[in-house]
């Protein structure tokens, strides 16, 4: 790939920050531009580096990675962050979301699956690494994390479902709305909508219910659609019958230049 990404790498273990940085500059794509081996630290360059992305440990002596990455969204909202870290349970994953992480990726995956995370988020997508994954998904099931009710996916739209899953995806209005043929007020009318039938408050909370209804694809599913030698083809909008006049409000079709699906 042609397009290469500033890295910062902030993690408090030598021997695996000096590894990573290693293998990193080696893949070519995500040159690393600074090492940090606290939050602290992480802050600091993360305003006199400019990287485009952080991998941040969240178990960092001092200034936590959690603390750090909020501290870093708030000053460089542009930046992304991707948690690189040993904590699987739930309180760490919805923590790290809050604090705007864009994606998180458990220290075990495969360098090759660490460059699928380090894409994804580059390329505004929220991500999580597969065994995340499958773990929020099973507290949903299982009753220990209530977001999204029983019902959600009776109570949406199948425009709605389809608004839901590309803004958790990390798409803005603007990017769903040349998505869908709709302008970015429409979509941020749908996404009102949503956000008010189901009773959440803010960007975690929608992703949290993405994922609990299945609109959001686990890295296993990514990997293997790499891996095939079919191509990945966007996914099929389903005919919805025409709105009322006024309700929303349609682009042209010669604005339509969705891009292409994750």
């Amino acid at each position: 790939m042609n397009t290469k990404y500033r890295v910062l790498v902030s993690e408090d273990h030598d021997l695996l920050r000096k590894g990573l940085c290693s293998m990193l500059s080696a893949q070519g794509e995500f040159p690393v531009v600074g090492e940090a081996t606290d939050g602290k630290q992480a802050c600091q360059f993360a305003m006199t580096l400019n990287p485009d992305l952080i991998l941040m440990d969240l178990s960092m002596r001092g200034m936590n990675g959690i603390e750090a990455s909020a501290a870093i969204k708030r000053r460089s909202p542009h930046v992304r962050i991707l948690a690189l870290t040993v904590h699987q349970n739930e309180e760490y994953v919805r923590e790290a979301l809050r604090a705007g992480v864009d994606g998180y990726v458990l220290k075990d995956v495969s360098f090759d699956e660490l460059i699928v995370a380090m894409r994804a988020v580059m390329q505004g997508k929220k991500h999580l690494s597969a065994d995340v994954y499958g773990y929020m998904v099973d507290s949903f099931i299982t009753g220990r994390e209530a977001v999204a009710p029983k019902n959600a996916w009776d109570i949406l739209t199948a425009r709605e479902r389809s608004v839901l899953k590309l803004i958790a995806e990390g798409r803005t209005n603007r990017q769903v709305g040349e998505y869908l043929n709709l302008s970015p007020k429409t979509i941020e009318k749908y996404r009102a909508s949503v956000m008010h039938k189901l009773a959440i408050e803010n960007l975690t909370e929608l992703v949290l219910v993405a994922i609990s209804m299945g609109l959001l694809t686990s890295l296993a599913t990514k990997c293997a659609e790499r891996d095939s030698d079919k191509p990945v083809h966007p996914p099929v909008a389903h005919p919805e019958p025409p709105a009322a006049p006024g309700d929303v409000e349609e682009l042209p079709a010669s604005r339509l230049t969705g891009p292409a699906a994750g």
